[in-house]
C-alpha cells in the first residue's frame, strides 16, 4: 500500500514529532509513507500549492480531511482503506481548512471528529488511524475491538 501525506505547515512539537515518527516506523511493515510538508499562508495560496503538489500524484486517491466530512469507527475507517487499490494521499490543510477546490477534489472527505484540531494534532491522530487501520487489515493485535 502506498499513502502520501501531504500537510500544509510544519510539525514543531518534538513530542508529537516523536510520535509520528513512532507510527509511521510501525507502518513501515505495511505501507510505503510519503510525507509531504507545504508552507502555511493563506487558504487560496495553500489550495494552489496542494494542487501542483497533487500533480505528482496523478491517478491517486485523494482523502481531504475536513469537518464537513464523513466520520468512522477504526474498524470502518480500516474497510474503506483497504477498499483503496491504488496510491492515496491523505491532505491536512492549515489552520483556516481547505481550499474549497481542495474539498471538490477529493474522493473522499474524512472527519477526524466533530472537534477542530491544530495540524500537528490532527497529522498525529492520522498516522495512528492510518497504523490502526494496516494492523486490523492485517489481522494484528493493536486493536482492541
Amino acid at each position: 500500500m502506498l499513502i502520501k501525506v501531504l500537510v500544509v505547515g510544519r510539525l514543531k512539537d518534538r513530542a508529537i514529532q516523536a510520535r509520528c515518527d513512532e507510527f509511521a516506523k510501525w507502518l513501515g511493515p505495511y505501507a510505503k509513507l510519503e510525507v509531504q510538508e507545504l508552507p502555511d499562508s493563506n487558504v487560496a495560496k495553500e489550495g494552489q500549492a496542494i494542487l501542483k503538489a497533487l500533480e505528482r500524484d496523478r491517478g491517486a486517491a485523494l482523502v481531504a480531511l475536513s469537518e464537513e466530512g464523513k466520520e468512522f469507527t477504526s474498524v470502518k475507517f480500516a474497510e474503506v482503506l483497504g477498499k483503496f487499490d491504488r496510491k492515496v494521499v491523505f491532505v491536512i490543510g492549515g489552520p483556516y481548512g481547505l481550499a474549497p477546490e481542495i474539498r471538490a477534489k477529493a474522493d473522499l472527505l474524512w472527519s477526524l471528529s466533530r472537534l477542530t484540531f491544530t495540524h500537528e494534532l490532527a497529522r498525529l491522530l492520522l498516522f495512528e488511524q492510518l497504523f490502526r487501520a494496516v494492523n486490523i487489515l492485517h489481522g494484528g493485535s493493536y486493536h482492541n475491538p
